[in-house]
Parts: structure tokens; sequence; C-alpha cells
């Protein structure tokens, strides 16, 4: 695989001819069946695969706007590179009727269950058992977890660029909360509970109030949410004699306990969804 990959970002996308999108469909097929992913965990560390990034991006560029069927009253067009995906229910994945998409080159495991309207993009990797509810997204890239709970309205977003960034890495078991946002190549470590409406992103510290710390991203590493870490919306005050005055806080989010037996009951619930 690496062969090919390394062909095909050697051609140039203005000039593609047949044969180089007939390497490129060996590419996404890979994808589609699990085999080859934008980023693998490496003795813990997630590191990100530039090369399957760059055909990736070698695909936009590559394909040629074409008419991509027809729903209803409505009509879609794309890049003829980056078509859907079509599921059978001998691949046993539950993907509910109102309006989801999955987009070609995303590996999405059997046993997943996809809630509509959703979206998964193109690399992205949502592994067994794992429940997209209703109005979530799943970003190009972003790498998700067995057994995972992304709540209605829940945002993972996706890094395509730059290609040497890791994107967002959900793990096993984490239960995600409505309308919540996860950004900017943030990893959630497994068992972490996020609530409902906590955003995180490169740019927000996470206040940890069990051991005392703020967690941020550094220069050479994303922010991490560590293991069975239970993350609540939160504010801190702003600073400033202004502020002071006035009251003003920011949002923060906020660890307030690791999870316990207690936490793992109040998340036992989509279990009977399956």
């Amino acid at each position: 695989m690496n062969e090919i990959l390394s062909t095909l970002l050697a051609r140039d996308p203005a000039a593609a001819t047949a044969p180089d999108f007939e390497l490129l469909d060996t590419v996404w097929e890979a994808m589609r069946e699990g085999r080859l992913r934008a980023a693998n965990c490496v003795d813990g560390q997630w590191i990100a695969n530039t090369d399957v990034k760059r055909v990736i991006l070698w695909a936009f560029r590559a394909g040629i706007l074409s008419d991509a069927g027809s729903e209803g009253a409505f009509s879609f067009t794309d890049k003829h590179t980056l078509p859907v995906q079509r599921f059978t229910a001998a691949s046993g994945r539950r993907i509910v009727p109102g309006g989801s998409t999955v987009r070609d080159a995303a590996y999405v495991a059997p046993g997943v269950i996809v809630m509509p309207p959703a979206y998964i993009n193109i690399g992205a990797y949502v592994d067994e058992n794992t429940l997209v509810d209703s109005h979530a997204l799943v970003g190009s890239c972003a790498q998700i977890g067995k057994r995972v709970h992304l709540s209605a309205g829940v945002q993972v977003g996706g890094v395509l660029e730059p290609v040497g960034a890791v994107p967002v890495v959900i793990e096993d078991d984490v239960m995600v909360g409505g309308n919540s946002g996860i950004y900017e190549g943030t990893i959630v470590r497994r068992r972490a509970v996020i609530g409902t409406g906590v955003i995180l992103n490169a740019s927000t510290p996470v206040y940890d109030l069990v051991h005392g710390r703020i967690l941020r991203k550094s220069a050479n590493a994303p922010l991490e949410i560590p293991e069975n870490a239970v993350v609540v919306a939160g504010s801190r005050p702003a600073r400033g004699d202004y502020a002071a005055t006035e009251g003003i806080h920011i949002y923060t989010p906020v660890i307030i306990k690791y999870r316990d037996e207690k936490t793992d009951a109040a998340t036992a619930l989509e279990e009977s969804l399956r």
C-alpha cells in the first residue's frame, strides 16, 4: 500500500489518468475496510499518516465535478473522486433512514449505529458498536474508538491540513454529551465523559480540579483529556479591573471527577438501544 500511495503522490493531480483513479480506488477500498488509516496509535501515542492525508488532498484536486445523484427533491454535485458509501443489512451497520451520509474512504465498523441526519467525512474511522446520534458530525480523518456514544448535535472536527497534524481522536468507551464540540486535534482518552455543551480545542485550557493542574496544548503535543476524566462546562473570572467590576467570566472546561461505578451506571442506557 505504501508503494501505491507514493505512486499517486508522484502524479500531477491536474493530469490524472484512468490508471491513477484505479490506484485511488484501491486506497479508498483499504480505508473503507479499516486496513489503512489517517492516524495510528503506536505505544499509546497517536501519529498521523501523512501520506494518507496527502492522497485525500490529491483526490480533491484530481476530481472532476459531476452529478452525485439525487434524493427526492434534492440534487447533489461533488468531485467524482469523492463518492458516498452505500451499505447493506448484511454489513452489520445500522444506517437509520432520514438523511445521513458517509463519504467514501471512511471506515464504519460492524455494529455502528448512525441516527439521522448525521455526516461521517472522508478519512474518518468509526470503530465497533459506536453510536453516532442525530445531527452529529464526524470530521475528516477523525478517529473514533469502540463503544463511543456521540450524542445528538456533537461536532467532531476534522484535521486534513497541516498533513502532519494528528486529527481529533476519541478513544474507546468515551461518552460525549449533546451539543459538544471537539476540535483541532484534541485527544480524548478512553472512558472519559464529556458533558453536555463542552467545547474542547487547542486554545482553551482545561482545569483539572481533582489533581490541581491545567491541561493545555503544547508546541509538540495536542490537548489531551485523561483516561476516565469527567469534563463539564465551567467558567473562570476574566482578568482586569473592568472584568472584575462587571463580573465577567470566561468559558472553560473543568474536570470535576474521574469515572467510577456511578458514572458507568449513568452512561449504560445506550446498551439498551442496540
